[in-house]
């Protein structure tokens, strides 16, 4: 059986999708759901394409053991929501355009992280932390891995 694959997609690449997918990353790893589920994430904006992710993502998240400076920016591909089984974005203007960009028979594949959230289930979208300060970027994890949780709970893979 073939991995589900997940495409995470943000602006640029560089702050909130790379977040999302170190953590699931590493929640396929804990898990053991390497079989089960591959992540990718990508920007909807090519600015960044080639670098890694912005340096305060990477502080905060290796504070909570997530690895993400091995990733790199890149832009996302039309063709992405027929090779994925999830687009899963950070914020309402990213669905806005991805309903626009996306074939409506893979419709159902586009959400918005959020959607999965279950501690933080007021929450409407993962806020851009790129001009904030480090409260900002700790609170992006905090939705991520709580989104990243229900998301692996939605699917029947965790808890």
């Amino acid at each position: 059986m073939k991995p589900q694959h997940v495409v995470f997609v943000c602006t640029g690449n560089i702050c909130r999708s790379p977040t999302a997918h170190a953590v699931l990353r590493q929640r396929i790893k804990v898990h053991g759901l390497a079989h089960r589920l591959s992540v990718a994430s990508a920007g909807l904006e090519a600015w960044h394409a080639g670098e890694g992710p912005d340096s305060r993502s990477i502080r905060h998240a290796r504070q909570r053991g997530y690895e993400m400076a091995d990733l790199r920016a890149r832009p996302f591909r039309r063709e992405e929501f027929i090779t994925a089984d999830w687009v899963l974005v950070m914020d309402e203007g990213h669905l806005a355009r991805c309903v626009r960009l996306c074939p409506p028979q893979h419709a159902h594949k586009l959400r918005l992280l959020t959607d999965f959230c279950r501690v933080h289930e007021d929450a409407m979208e993962v806020p851009d932390p790129y001009y904030g300060q480090a409260a900002d970027f700790e609170h992006v994890l905090d939705l991520i891995e709580d989104a990243c949780d229900g998301f692996l709970a939605h699917l029947g893979l965790a808890r």
